[in-house]
């Protein structure tokens, strides 16, 4: 479990005004950590749960009895809350979690001064949760700290924002993506590619890693070389073998059908643009330029987010599939 402020890979202004506050005995006892998925913020959560526990003043140390304990995940005094799946139902926190935690935070601390929580997807509260919550931060049983983790702050109540003060998280630099994937010990032209693919977000391009993430962009840029000469026939036999295929797998394609286009109009205004997500293939991408003028780009980009809100149903991805293709050719059929 992390527990360094160092294991953090960027964030230093973040990082620098959570110690401050800390040293000088400022911290509030609710925080919202909020941003993008994948940047670290669960991570940086865990390092500031250390510091509050640890037993010295500008911690985590890493050798008193609560860091050790910390870095095992055995420490009485530290509660994190997380999201379950109960059933075929969505994922949730639901009330019992909440008041499970209520009921360790109302004990005095065992081994350090205070005890902590964090709740990760805090957004994945149910409305019973959130209103169990909310009592708990407006009268906190004791000396505990909240750290609530999200990606959709918009999707918590405003009296649960209202008492946590903000802390905002952007996304990494291309640099500081790529060093998270070398700690990770990811090869040095895999994390590169990887790094530019993944807007910021290493959770982003670890998953990429995980899911053959260059191979599915390699079959999104394929589909865009041979769109324009698409017959029925092909489509009927792509449609078939595509809808054999996971729906999470599906979403990726789409993603980075999505960045392709995405980086063929940043490509229209300026073929020497350093703003693209796929450096490597720049030459294929401004190869497709004739053929993709800005207007067909935008009604594809188009088709392209109306088939992501579809692939959130369960309707069929073979028929998803094909209706998409199918739009997709006539709408090359425009090129003049």
């Amino acid at each position: 479990m992390e527990r360094q402020w160092e294991d953090i890979i960027g964030h230093e202004e973040k990082k620098r005004a959570l110690r401050t506050m800390l040293h000088e005995g400022r911290l509030p006892h609710a925080l919202l950590f909020a941003g993008p998925d994948g940047i670290g913020k669960k991570m940086l959560g865990r390092v500031l749960a250390a510091a509050l526990l640890c037993e010295a003043d500008d911690g985590p140390c890493g050798r008193c009895d609560s860091c050790q304990a910390f870095a095992r995940g055995a420490h009485p005094d530290y509660i994190e809350v997380v999201p379950e799946k109960n059933g075929k139902s969505t994922v949730q926190i639901r009330i019992e979690a909440i008041r499970a935690m209520q009921t360790q935070v109302s004990r005095y601390p065992v081994l350090s001064k205070r005890r902590v929580v964090l709740i990760d997807d805090a957004d994945c509260m149910n409305e019973a949760a959130e209103n169990s919550l909310l009592k708990t931060l407006e009268e906190p049983e004791g000396p505990v700290t909240f750290i609530l983790v999200t990606s959709a702050r918009s999707a918590l109540l405003d009296t649960i924002l209202s008492r946590c003060m903000l802390v905002s998280f952007g996304m990494l630099s291309v640099d500081e993506v790529r060093e998270v994937l070398r700690q990770q010990d990811v090869p040095e032209d895999t994390a590169g590619e990887l790094a530019s693919l993944s807007d910021g977000s290493p959770g982003r391009a670890l998953a990429l890693l995980a899911h053959d993430g260059l191979q599915l962009r390699d079959e999104a840029l394929a589909f865009l070389q041979v769109l324009p000469h698409l017959d029925m026939e092909k489509i009927w036999t792509k449609s078939a073998e595509m809808g054999e295929r996971d729906r999470e797998v599906l979403r990726e394609w789409f993603l980075y059908l999505n960045m392709l286009l995405r980086d063929l109009l940043v490509l229209s205004e300026d073929g020497a643009s350093p703003l693209i997500y796929h450096q490597d293939i720049r030459e294929k991408l401004l190869a497709l330029l004739p053929v993709y003028p800005e207007y067909i780009v935008f009604s594809l980009l188009r088709e392209v987010r109306e088939a992501q809100k579809r692939l959130q149903s369960n309707a069929s991805l073979r028929l998803l599939l094909e209706g998409f293709f199918i739009r997709t050719r006539d709408i090359m059929a425009r090129v003049s």
